[in-house]
C-alpha cells in the first residue's frame, strides 16, 4: 500500500519546516492571538475549505479500481479500441452509490443505486453511468429536477414527505414501472458487490464499415444477487450505516476481488423505428427474447482507492465522455444528462476536475487549448492555446466518434418521445408484477402500502393506487386494500 513518507519534519504547505504544531502564537503568556501566525492561519483555513459541495444526487458513494478484460470477439458491432481483441485489458474506475440520500446517510436504504465506470482507454477515457436497475422514473430530462425534488427534503419540514414523492409519482404514471421494482426484493441490495448493474440508457456501437446498432450493457453480478428486507435493512442501517462501503472495502483488503459478466444487447440500427416499444425510452426494458444479452466482458475490483476524497469524491463521471466507435441516442433522458453530469462536476469540482489523477486519462494524453482556472497545473507550459496554429499544436482528425442518425421529426417544439405499437406507461410493469411469485408479490404489496399509507390526502393515495392498477388488475386491488387497512 502507497503511503507519503513519514521521514523528515512538519511543514507548513509551502513547505517550510513546523517548529511547534501544539500550541498558537498569542501576545505574550495567555495573551491574544497573533494573525502571524502562518501555521494556524494555514490550518483553520484549509480545514474551512476541506469539503466540496456534495453530488446532489449520488452524494454517498463508495469507488475501486480494476481492469476490464474483453472475453468475446464484438468488433463486428463497434471499433471501439478498448474492445478490439479478446483477451485485451483496461484500467477502469467504478463508483457506487445511493442516489437520494446526501452524504452523511445510510447505505442500506430503498433507492436505487449508481453504477459509474470510468474506462481508462488509449482513445480517452469512457464514461458509463448507469445504475443498478435497467429503467428509469422518467423518460425525459425535463423532469428531472423535479423528480428529485420531491425525493429530497421539503423546504418547509426538513424531511422527506410520503405527500411530495407519491403526489409526483402518482401525476407521472411513466414512473410505474421502476416504482414497482424499486419496491420489490431488488430495491436494496445488500451490498454493492450483490447487484447488477446496467447502462439503463440506450447507447450507439458504429463498426469500421459505419454501420450502426443501439446497444444497452448489462453487468452480471458474478456474487450472485443477494437483498435486504425492509426490517433486515433498518437494523442494518441503524447498526452499520456504512455497510456497503465497508463491505465492498473490506472484500478487496482480503483478496476476495467483486466480479461482473458484462453483456450488452444489440439492436441493429434499422430496426428500431418499428419495434413495438420506443427503443430510447428509459422507463421500458426490451424484452430478451427479442434482444438476448451477448456477454462480452469481464469487470473485477482488485484495488482500494487510498483517499476517498480525492479518488471518490473528487472522481467525476459524464456520460459525454465516449470513445471512437460509441456514442449517444436520440433517448431524451441521456440527451439532457449529456450536458447535466459535465456541468454538475464543473461546478462542484471545478474546470480541471478532469486532471485530477482519478479523472484524467491513464493510457493516452489529455491535448486541449483549455488553459487557466482553478487547479490549472500549467501542463501546456508556453504551448499555443488556440486552433487552427502553425506551431506544431494537436490538430482535428477529422472523423466523428460516432456515426449520425436520421431525424425525421419535422418541425421544432416542445414534443413527447415518438410513441410506438405497444408503448404505454403500464404494460412493462404489469408484465413484471405477474413474473413476481406469490412472496414477492406480499412484499412488493407491503412495502408500497407502508409508504402511500404515509401521505395525508386520500386522493393523492388514490392517484397512485389507480397507476398500479393500471398495470395489472390485481396489483391494484391487493394495493387498495393494504393501504385502506393501514390508513383505518
Amino acid at each position: 500500500m502507497s503511503v507519503e513518507s513519514t521521514t523528515g519534519p512538519l511543514t507548513t504547505e509551502s513547505g517550510a519546516p513546523v517548529a511547534d504544531n501544539q500550541n498558537s502564537e498569542t501576545a505574550g503568556l495567555g495573551g491574544p492571538g497573533l494573525i502571524q501566525d502562518q501555521l494556524l492561519i494555514e490550518k483553520l483555513a484549509h480545514f474551512n475549505r476541506e469539503r466540496i459541495p456534495e453530488r446532489i444526487v449520488h452524494a454517498r458513494g463508495a469507488g475501486a479500481y480494476g481492469t476490464f478484460t474483453v472475453t468475446a470477439d464484438v468488433t463486428k458491432y463497434t471499433r471501439a479500441k478498448f474492445l478490439s481483441e479478446v483477451g485485451k485489458q483496461t484500467e477502469m474506475f467504478a463508483r457506487f452509490s445511493t442516489v437520494a440520500g446526501n452524504l452523511g446517510a445510510a447505505d442500506a436504504v430503498r433507492d436505487p443505486r449508481g453504477f459509474a465506470l470510468k474506462f481508462y482507454t488509449e482513445e480517452g477515457n469512457y464514461d458509463l453511468v448507469g445504475n443498478n436497475t435497467p429503467i428509469f422514473f422518467i423518460k425525459d430530462a425535463i423532469k428531472f429536477p423535479d423528480f428529485i425534488h420531491t425525493q429530497k427534503r421539503d423546504p418547509y419540514t426538513g424531511s422527506q414527505e410520503a405527500d411530495n414523492v407519491w403526489d409526483f409519482w402518482g401525476l407521472s404514471p411513466e414512473a410505474t414501472h421502476q416504482v414497482t421494482w424499486l419496491f420489490g426484493d431488488r430495491g436494496i441490495p445488500a451490498s454493492y458487490r450483490h447487484m447488477d448493474g446496467f447502462s439503463s440508457h440506450t447507447f450507439q456501437w458504429s463498426n469500421e464499415a459505419g454501420e450502426v446498432f443501439w446497444v444497452k450493457y448489462h453487468f452480471k453480478t458474478d456474487q450472485g444477487i443477494k437483498n435486504l428486507t425492509s426490517e433486515e435493512a433498518a437494523k442494518v442501517a441503524g447498526e452499520d450505516p456504512d455497510s456497503h462501503q465497508r463491505d465492498l472495502r473490506e472484500s478487496i483488503e482480503r483478496g476476495d476481488f467483486p466480479s461482473w459478466t458484462v453483456g450488452v444487447q444489440i439492436m441493429p440500427a434499422a430496426e428500431a423505428a418499428n419495434y413495438r416499444f420506443n427503443p430510447f425510452d428509459l422507463t421500458k426494458v426490451w424484452p430478451h427474447e427479442d434482444y438476448p444479452v451477448i456477454n462480452f466482458g469481464k469487470m473485477e475490483l482488485n484495488r482500494n482507492p487510498q483517499n476517498i476524497f480525492a479518488e471518490v469524491e473528487q472522481s467525476v463521471f459524464s456520460p459525454h465522455h465516449f470513445v471512437p466507435g460509441i456514442g449517444p441516442s436520440p433517448d431524451k433522458m441521456l440527451q439532457g444528462r449529456l450536458f447535466s453530469y459535465g456541468d454538475a462536476h464543473r461546478y462542484r469540482v471545478g474546470i480541471n476536475a478532469d486532471h485530477l489523477p482519478v479523472n484524467r486519462p491513464h493510457a493516452t494524453e489529455a491535448r486541449t487549448h483549455g488553459r487557466d482556472g482553478v487547479m490549472y497545473d500549467g501542463r501546456h507550459a508556453g504551448a499555443k492555446n488556440y486552433e487552427p496554429n502553425s506551431f506544431g499544436g494537436p490538430v482535428q482528425t477529422g472523423r466523428p466518434l460516432w456515426e449520425p442518425f436520421q431525424l425525421s421529426g419535422g418541425v421544432t417544439g416542445e414534443s413527447a418521445a415518438p410513441s410506438h405499437a405497444e408503448d404505454d406507461d403500464f404494460v412493462q410493469a404489469g408484465n413484471l408484477y405477474r413474473l413476481m411469485s406469490e412472496d414477492e408479490k406480499e412484499r412488493l404489496i407491503s412495502n408500497l402500502a407502508g409508504f402511500i399509507a404515509k401521505v395525508s390526502r386520500d386522493d393523492i393515495a388514490q392517484r397512485a393506487i389507480e397507476n398500479f392498477r393500471k398495470a395489472d388488475a390485481d396489483y391494484g386491488k391487493r394495493l387498495d386494500a393494504a393501504v385502506q387497512a393501514l390508513r383505518g
